[in-house]
């Protein structure tokens, strides 16, 4: 296999997945022996980055840039990122979450990593044509990889995006980390119990799972792991009250480390409006916990393939997930590799060893 030189370019490695999963690609990319370096625009690092992972800051974003947020400013930290790259020579340059600064380059092969789907982020359409509008404007006629197959073909026909190229390619995963994760300490109900584990927010649907699970009559308990706004997590904590749901569902907040109860529950559930390509939904399958899930743009539908797609419910099919969730608790299902090898690093790495 030829090596080559991967240049990524980010605006920060703090907070979500976005960056942990660049992070993972970037050093994996390295152990197979390609040349790899990350360049960041400012100085934040909160990740865990591997040591031989070379990242460099090249501190494009400041208070000052922040304030001035115009077009020449980022032309002139686009300048300084294309005087960077030339200076490394990579093969192929990946852009993540800066890309309206990076728009500006005219890097060979400069590809844009798109995590998520814009098309199912808004309900307000003024707003949601304006962020179609950014997101032509941005990769109009450019080098795109959607982080799955329904992220690439909102962006084609929900948007209206007319790219040179969209390539989807999932973010790559290594089953041990989780088990190893899985296994450290936890306090777990000695019980069985089903489990959402999804941020405290309006998009993740609470109030459809209640529903849902108050109607499945099922006597496994429900626990709710995550942290939100207070105002959210009370108007769960009312709708508990409302179905009569206190014995049964319990709210356990949010845990640095959730793998333990994943690996523990009967299943996961996801009844969110919107993803991109749920993460909690690939560990839960990694660590042989079954799933159900709404089919919500995007991802749910490429993640339960096979057999487990008898678990993917439309949103507003109430007594669908009802009905699941009864299955699930008379007849789990039992997860195998087969359910997750797309998304192994086997299979995903070497796409991007292709671009």
């Amino acid at each position: 296999m030829h090596h080559k030189r991967f240049a990524f370019v980010i605006e920060d490695l703090y907070g979500g997945g976005a960056q942990k999963s660049l992070i993972y690609t970037a050093d994996q990319l390295r152990q197979r022996g390609h040349a790899v370096i990350v360049f960041t625009l400012r100085e934040l690092v909160e990740h865990r980055v591997p040591e031989e992972l070379e990242v460099i800051n090249l501190a494009v974003v400041t208070r000052f840039t922040k304030a001035t947020s115009t077009v020449l400013t980022e032309k002139w930290q686009a300048r300084r990122i294309a005087r960077a790259l030339k200076e490394w020579r990579p093969d192929v340059t990946i852009s993540c979450s800066c890309d309206k600064i990076t728009r500006h380059l005219n890097q060979p092969n400069l590809y844009f990593w798109i995590k998520s789907d814009v098309s199912a982020k808004f309900s307000d359409v003024a707003k949601r044509e304006k962020a179609f509008a950014k997101v032509r404007r941005f990769y109009q006629g450019r080098q795109v990889i959607a982080v799955s197959h329904g992220v690439k073909e909102n962006l084609e026909q929900v948007v209206g995006l007319k790219a040179e190229r969209i390539i989807p390619i999932y973010n790559p995963y290594e089953r041990e980390p989780f088990v190893d994760m899985a296994g450290e300490a936890a306090v777990l109900p000695d019980h069985d119990f089903f489990l959402c584990v999804a941020a405290l927010e309006p998009r993740k649907c609470h109030d459809r799972l209640l529903k849902a699970y108050k109607a499945s009559g099922v006597n496994t308990p429900l626990l709710i792991m995550g942290k939100g706004k207070p105002e959210n997590e009370a108007a769960i904590h009312r709708q508990i009250d409302e179905l009569g749901l206190q014995d049964k569902v319990q709210m356990v907040g949010y845990h640095h480390n959730p793998y333990p109860w994943i690996a523990r529950a009967k299943a996961m559930i996801l009844t969110s409006d919107a993803e991109g390509l749920p993460r909690v939904l690939i560990e839960s399958l990694l660590l042989h916990t079954p799933v159900i899930s709404v089919d919500c743009p995007s991802g749910p539908k490429e993640i339960l393939t096979q057999e487990l797609a008898d678990f993917l419910l439309a949103r507003d099919d109430t007594a669908g997930l009802a009905a699941a969730i009864r299955r699930m608790e008379e007849t789990p299902v039992v997860i195998e590799p087969r359910h997750y090898q797309q998304f192994l690093k086997e299979t995903v790495l070497p796409q991007f060893e292709a671009l």
